[in-house]
């Protein structure tokens, strides 16, 4: 590997694949399809920096293979949730209040927005191709493995969970407090963080990875501040009565025990 050139490559190929969903978008009419490249877009910045390494070592396997794992099911999921139910609200929000002008705007605001917070994001991964040495793996490395099986047990769980918890017309109206949601109000957005945390342990096990610590902390930033959590909560508690009280016994992101139910909250 030559310098700091194949990330200026994946940059490029990120833009040119935002630009090419974003063409999509038009016809269908729909920004909502952003984001089930939001995971596939790791795994094709994960393969350009693979295929732009000197040389292949087992760690650099080992984490394309986590990458392409994590985001092959992300967006497989995003998919299958979002198939037939038209335009997310948030883009559709931003449609109305933009007007004639959303085209052009989304195509900066949205699609190229998220891309480069991809390529950013993506600097353990870069990490890791640069630098194959050590070739064998140590602690850091199974640090690292055993934080991604945690984070993706959550993550993958807690979407399973809520999908069957949806499916049956018996729960429609009702607060999904069950499994993984019993500790933590969004299992799905903490597991995302820790998988992303893992991806970090494997690139501080290589020289000089400790800068891409920013990584896994703007990830994280991310779905507690931005598109994640505080979203999310601000429409579910305007959209479902109980979720105050679910909310008064449940952690927002790091899961623990929940509180003791109040008389007054609805029975699950």
């Amino acid at each position: 590997m030559t310098g700091w050139s194949p990330i200026w490559i994946a940059l490029a190929v990120v833009l040119v694949m935002m630009t090419l969903v974003w063409l999509a978008s038009l016809l269908k009419r729909d920004a909502s399809i952003v984001d089930v490249f939001w995971g596939l877009g790791f795994v094709v910045v994960g393969g350009v920096y693979l295929l732009a390494a000197d040389e292949r070592s087992p760690r650099g396997l080992l984490v394309l293979g986590l990458v392409s794992l994590w985001g092959a099911r992300l967006s497989l999921h995003i998919l299958g949730r979002n198939w037939g139910k038209g335009e997310d609200y948030r883009y559709r929000e931003m449609r109305e209040r933009s007007a004639g002008a959303f085209p052009v705007r989304s195509l900066f605001t949205v699609f190229w927005l998220q891309g480069l917070l991809l390529w950013a994001i993506s600097a353990p991964l870069f990490q890791v191709q640069r630098r194959p040495q050590p070739a064998s793996l140590g602690w850091l490395d199974v640090l690292g493995l055993a934080l991604f099986a945690v984070g993706f047990v959550f993550e993958a769980g807690g979407d399973w969970q809520l999908r069957r918890f949806r499916r049956d017309p018996a729960h429609a109206g009702q607060v999904m407090d069950r499994g993984l949601w019993r500790y933590t109000r969004h299992p799905n957005y903490f597991g995302d963080a820790v998988v992303w945390w893992s991806f970090f342990c494997f690139a501080a096990a290589t020289p000089g990875g400790a800068w891409t610590i920013f990584s896994p902390i703007l990830m994280t930033l991310l779905l507690l501040r931005v598109s994640g959590v505080t979203l999310l909560e601000k429409r579910l508690q305007q959209t479902k009565p109980a979720y105050r009280e679910y909310a008064r016994r449940t952690n927002a992101f790091l899961p623990w025990f929940p509180a003791e139910r109040s008389p007054k909250d609805p029975a699950p």
